[in-house]
């Protein structure tokens, strides 16, 4: 028999290694990529200037640790009054990475009430300026406090916002605090990482947050829209007050055009013999927009970039095709959900972020599908710099039916600030405001106004129309918009046929799987259909890839979507492990068969009318 001493002896030593094993599993891994090390040790993560198409010299990053609480028990973060109390508070978050990822330190469930607090100082040299906070994106109601005054709300969690907090600013140390409120119910888009979606829940700051100077005259928004054939670039400045702007076009380093114009009005900024941009030649000009006041001084100052190219819709040998520069190209692309293990929603480093796009370029593709989410703005940097055309989602709401007057307001108004933040991205070429029926309301209105909003881009209402989540009745297709879209899994047969207004898209095809051991998520995994090894995966996707041909040929296809960039969560069917350690497929026998399926549609233009 045990001694009573010893009963407690045995008591706290379980305890001790019960509660170092639970610590030591919280700090590790469960799927580690690359990147992970990297962004856990750095002293300020994603250091990158966040905005590259209109960009500052002078800014601070406020990445990195804050003081954090969260949870049912702390004090409600939904459009609070007042901040939070951090008495006794020793908790820290990793900004920019939700609660939920590793990365963040704190990996915790569906928090619903975050709040944050960081101290700063202003440096010296911007003594004078205003000074501007921005948020990539906060998931999904903000309200920000300065030095515990209230100073803006914000409700999108996959828009940025920026504020002017130099009313509330003190000499010496200032205190950000910021309470996120994410009810996680559906009631808001939240693509897949809503009640219904797949996928681990997001919220809170999963962008990253800055400060810049600026004049209080200064450029707060720049709007670009290439015309290849009016051989011009058309410009919009919105500024805080009135005052002259001259926009300044580059090639490299030597100047082809500059115009003076009043700021808040259109103007056209002469493009003569444009070099155009397409994924085979993604060029891109530098242009240098200046701000002046009334007296002739520089109020501000930023840098940008923009690509000539335009994408319609047009007939080549009787059948509706999109056109890219004037050219039919074959859109052939992959499903691309942007998950990470180790930062859910956020990319852990700029390598990371970039990573997904080189891979794609290499495995022989020109599109991708930015599925149910958004990226930072870095990401679409990286897809113009790069040439890849991009589609772009809205993520999903999933109670749209709910209380409508406020639910539909709330996509309404995120889908457009969505459109508004990515306008100026060449590589975009494509909205996709609804997926598979998935909150699907006022799809034909909708898509409509998308395409009345953004006339210089196509418009996809209800990609995969044939699909329809069990718990609601299918919208079906709209009839309008740009293509007519099917998603067939496995596929590829079953793909949608052009219209007399629309081109044939297969929007999502394929998932066919492959279990990589030691690099999966650590749940029941699955796929539409699966193969045994890399070379049987390789053998069933070129001949995926074949049937795709016989449809862009013979069937009149023009897009094809493969399921998926890499394996997310439960889901083993990427062409990428989820870690994006193991390319799971040859690569270069991809690469070969993706384009030769692309060089059967550029060899269509060939083919007398």
């Amino acid at each position: 028999m045990i001694s009573k001493i010893k009963k407690i002896i045995l008591f706290a030593i379980a305890a001790y290694f019960t509660s170092y094993s639970f610590n030591v599993f919280a700090q590790e891994a469960q799927l580690p990529t690359p990147w992970t090390n990297d962004a856990k040790t750095a002293a300020v993560p994603l250091n990158e200037y966040p905005r590259p198409q209109m960009q500052r010299i002078e800014w601070m990053n406020l990445n990195g640790k804050w003081d954090y609480q969260g949870g049912r028990s702390v004090p409600n973060a939904l459009n609070p009054q007042k901040p939070a109390e951090f008495k006794d508070i020793k908790q820290n978050i990793l900004v920019p990475y939700c609660p939920e990822s590793y990365l963040s330190g704190i990996q915790k469930k569906q928090e619903i009430n975050m709040w944050y607090r960081r101290a700063f100082k202003v440096p010296a040299a911007w003594k004078g300026k205003d000074v501007i906070l921005n948020f990539g994106a906060v998931d999904h109601d903000a309200t920000v406090f300065i030095n515990g005054k209230k100073a803006r709300t914000h409700s999108g969690g996959y828009d940025g916002f920026s504020l002017n907090i130099t009313p509330y600013l003190q000499k010496g140390k200032n205190v950000i605090v910021v309470a996120a409120h994410d009810a996680n119910d559906g009631r808001a888009p939240s693509g897949k990482n809503g009640p219904r979606g797949d996928y681990t829940f997001s919220s809170g700051i999963w962008q990253t947050v800055w400060l810049e100077p600026v004049a209080h005259n200064h450029i707060k928004a720049i709007k670009l829209l290439p015309d290849v054939d009016g051989k011009r670039l058309k410009v919009l400045v919105t500024s805080g007050a009135a005052g002259s702007v001259t926009a300044t076009a580059l090639n490299g380093t030597k100047e082809i055009a500059q115009v003076k114009a009043a700021a808040g009005s259109y103007f056209n900024l002469p493009i003569e013999k444009p070099e155009l941009w397409s994924p085979d030649h993604p060029f891109l000009y530098d242009l240098k927009i200046t701000l002046r006041n009334s007296d002739g001084s520089i109020a501000d100052e930023v840098s940008s970039y923009f690509g000539m190219r335009d994408i319609k819709l047009a007939k080549l040998n009787g059948i509706v095709r999109p056109f890219i520069n004037g050219k039919f190209m074959m859109q052939l692309g992959l499903l691309d959900q942007g998950y990470w293990p180790d930062g859910v929603l956020t990319a852990p480093t700029e390598d990371a972020l970039k990573f997904d796009i080189e891979f794609t370029k290499k495995a022989g593709y020109n599109l991708i599908r930015k599925h149910m989410k958004t990226e930072p703005q870095r990401f679409y940097y990286w897809a113009d710099k790069l040439g890849l055309l991009v589609w772009q989602d809205m993520p999903a709401i999933w109670y749209q039916n709910e209380d409508t007057m406020v639910n539909r307001k709330v996509f309404r108004k995120e889908w457009k600030a969505i459109i508004d933040e990515h306008y100026n991205s060449p590589s975009i070429i494509t909205w996709v405001p609804f997926n598979e029926n998935w909150g699907a309301f006022d799809v034909k209105n909708i898509t409509a106004w998308t395409k009345q909003y953004d006339p210089s881009r196509l418009v996809n209402g209800n990609s995969g129309f044939n699909n329809n989540p069990d718990y609601q009745k299918p919208y079906g297709d709209p009839g309008n918009g740009d293509y007519v879209d099917t998603h067939i899994y496995v596929g590829p047969y079953g793909a949608s046929v052009p219209d007399a207004k629309r081109a044939a898209s297969l929007g999502e095809f394929g998932g066919v799987g492959l279990f990589v051991r030691e690099h999966m998520w650590p749940v029941e995994n699955n796929a539409y259909d699966y193969e045994p090894t890399q070379s049987a995966l390789t053998d069933r996707y070129v001949f995926l890839l074949n049937r795709v041909e016989q449809l862009l040929k013979y069937k009149g296809l023009s897009v094809a979507i493969y399921t998926q960039t890499t394996d997310v969560e439960h889901e083993v069917n990427g062409v990428l492990t989820y870690d994006r350690k193991v390319e799971k497929m040859d690569t270069k026998r991809i690469r070969e068969i993706n384009q030769s399926v692309i060089k059967s549609g550029a060899e269509l233009n060939n083919v007398p009318n």
